[in-house]
């Protein structure tokens, strides 16, 4: 029985690791396929911030499929009021909460 326990957190702590590793330190994949070479993530807002001054997204946030040109209009959007407050506590983050978290 305790055979059987040892290879379950084995897996499950395998598959844990994976997942982090996929989707970077704070659990949010970089958004792909836009003009943006150089992503930043934002621990303040919870999302990327394009550092590319060589892009047409250069300086802006991303959150939910679309860009902000600056920390104000993407805190204002009701999108993302949403989902703020679930970053903040914790919920869907990846990096908080969980066991003994």
């Amino acid at each position: 029985m305790l055979n059987n326990t040892k290879k379950m957190m084995i897996g499950v702590l395998s598959v844990s690791l994976v997942t982090l590793t996929a989707c970077g330190e704070n659990g949010t994949p970089e958004p792909t396929g836009y003009d943006c070479d150089d992503w930043d993530w934002d621990k303040e807002t919870g999302t990327y911030y394009c550092d590319d001054d060589n892009s047409s997204y250069a300086r802006s946030y991303y959150h939910g499929g679309a860009f902000y040109k600056s920390k104000n209009e993407l805190k204002n959007s009701s999108s993302y009021q949403s989902y703020y407050s679930n970053y903040k506590s914790g919920i869907g983050s990846g990096i908080k909460g969980g066991f003994g978290g």
